[in-house]
């Protein structure tokens, strides 16, 4: 299965062009999308998520198309958008909002009911099932958005910086929970940060002003700062080779 940008181009109103021509193709389990603010990172995985429209070019998953009218609503039932915000909805419990994300991708009340259950188990969150979903921390409303995106069984689960904000804790579940996620379903994360590369991601894509710097494996990425040992210092180094002043 593959994540397939071709051809892309895309602008907002009539500003300059975020991506001109832009293509890059993304498989395997895990995949890590870095670059500095202002990268195009958002902006990439919001036309992924088919949350906006290419102006040119095509955005697939699995040859399915995100901007074609009959398989519009087949995308969106393979492909699932946590966004680096997740909005409680007032009133509805963490089950119930998890539950809800399942009933908009087309499951029915009872299934959406009843898969929410063991979205929740796995991100480990049933003690809060029944907790108002907006007495949630930061981290365990990422967790909400995830189990969302597992109650109506995603192929595909991007991440917007979704460690943004965690302290240590919940950065370290968070970690286990993307390791866990990565043997059944395909996961992009995009992010400004370099810590835990290889633990987590089997790939990397550098984004810097609308343009791949690089695309390859982990190994590969750290290849880049020589021989330095350490695994975050040279996640640092390869980084700062690739977008130099623009970090």
């Amino acid at each position: 299965m593959a994540l397939i940008f071709q051809g892309l181009t895309f602008r907002y109103g009539r500003k300059t062009d975020v991506f001109s021509d832009f293509s890059v193709q993304i498989e395997g389990s895990s995949t890590v999308l870095l670059g500095p603010n202002g990268a195009g990172k958002s902006t990439l995985m919001t036309l992924a998520a088919s949350h906006l429209t290419p102006t040119d070019g095509t955005v697939t998953w699995n040859g399915i198309s995100s901007s074609s009218r009959r398989e519009h609503v087949r995308y969106r039932k393979a492909v699932a958008w946590i966004p680096q915000q997740i909005t409680p909805i007032p009133g509805l419990t963490v089950r119930e909002q998890v539950a809800y994300s399942g009933w908009l991708k087309g499951l029915s009340r009872a299934s959406a009911w009843e898969e929410s259950a063991k979205a929740i188990a796995r991100v480990q969150l049933e003690k809060l099932a029944d907790r108002k979903s907006h007495q949630v921390s930061g981290g365990q409303l990422r967790r909400m958005g995830i189990a969302g995106a597992l109650t109506h069984q995603s192929e595909l689960i991007l991440m917007d910086e979704p460690t943004a904000g965690l302290d240590p804790t919940q950065r370290g579940v968070f970690r286990d929970l993307v390791a866990e996620l990565s043997q059944s379903v395909s996961v992009v994360v995009s992010t400004h940060q370099t810590e835990d590369l290889a633990d987590l991601y089997q790939d990397v894509i550098v984004l810097a002003a609308g343009q791949t710097r690089f695309q390859g494996s982990t190994q590969e990425f750290h290849a880049l700062a020589g021989h330095i040992s350490s695994p975050r210092e040279s996640a640092e180094a390869a980084y700062s080779t690739l977008v130099g002043r623009e970090v």
